[in-house]
């Protein structure tokens, strides 16, 4: 049996269409997104209500504390088995999300290169991660090997340390080896296409009801609540932006404008990875009853 992929860039239906493929191929929805996996956050990240699930089961959606990092290894982890399962049971896994590095991490299986292990070299990284946070630790990547650095979320510590050691063992780049993705499952893969100026207006109409429904008061919320600015989830968008208005008491002048511009830059990126996945389906933009009727006769193929 295939998996069934929805992606693409935010604000673009994936949730509603998922759920509608999964009602009319017996599926369950595994989520892909970053933030999904984080209890607390369900403003600015739009996390779907028990409505808009429509009775369909949903998984890897507030398995995380958001006082600790969760990387796309330890997603992978969560995913692997849930994927497995539901396909054990006969069921159809409907991945959805927008997050690339997630969704990659149940589609393929990655080579790491064929250099041994340095327990010492990662060591050192690991103490780096601690000490100075992901962020400097890909920067540091982005140096020796920008190639891979580009492929590697900053999150996906494990694969960043990896590319480092591989670097500092042999002084060539893991992006100069032949390292290959692999398919772990089949799968069909389906993204709508809408018009750039198209998305950018749904992105502001989604980033609008977002401040409407509550978002400064769940990033106070959560900040009161001992979240540290800092932390992993609160790096988001729109939480980000929504702490930093806080701390600068701007919370009229600005917010909205920056939300809406880093939202739409992160929509680029991500249809800049997704166009890379191999078999994805562009779907013109429609309703969702019909695209679903669209994806299952090419599933069902």
């Amino acid at each position: 049996m295939k998996l069934l992929a929805i992606c693409g860039a935010t604000a673009t239906g994936k949730t509603a269409l998922a759920v509608e493929c999964a009602k009319r191929l017996d599926g369950e929805v595994v989520s892909c997104d970053a933030l999904l996996v984080y209890r607390g956050l369900n403003i600015g990240t739009a996390k779907p209500t028990a409505e808009e699930m429509g009775g369909i089961v949903h998984h890897l959606i507030d398995v995380a504390d958001p006082r600790q990092s969760f990387s796309v290894h330890d997603f992978e982890m969560l995913a692997i088995p849930v994927v497995e399962d539901i396909l054990a049971r006969g069921k159809v896994p409907v991945l959805c999300g927008g997050t690339g590095f997630y969704m990659n991490a149940i589609l393929f299986c990655s080579g790491f290169g064929h250099v041994a292990a340095d327990a010492s070299v990662r060591a050192k990284y690991e103490a780096i991660v601690r000490e100075k946070g992901n962020e400097m630790l890909h920067a540091m990547l982005a140096e020796r090997d920008p190639e891979s650095a580009e492929k590697l979320h900053p999150n996906d510590v494990r694969r960043v340390i990896r590319a480092l050691e591989i670097y500092e063992l042999t002084g060539k780049k893991k992006s100069d080896q032949a390292d290959t993705q692999r398919p772990r499952f089949p799968y069909e893969a389906f993204a709508f296409d809408y018009p750039r100026e198209e998305l950018y207006e749904r992105i502001a109409r989604r980033t609008q009801s977002m401040l409407d429904a509550g978002l400064v008061r769940e990033v106070e919320g959560l900040l009161a609540a001992g979240i540290p600015e800092d932390a992993q989830c609160m790096q988001g968008i729109g939480y980000k932006e929504v702490a930093e208005c806080l701390k600068n008491n701007d919370l009229q002048s600005t917010m909205y404008d920056i939300i809406f511009k880093n939202t739409r830059n992160y929509a680029k990126r991500q249809l800049t990875f997704f166009k890379k996945l191999p078999g994805l389906h562009w779907l013109a933009p429609t309703d969702c009853q019909t695209a679903a009727k669209e994806i299952e006769l090419i599933y069902d193929r």
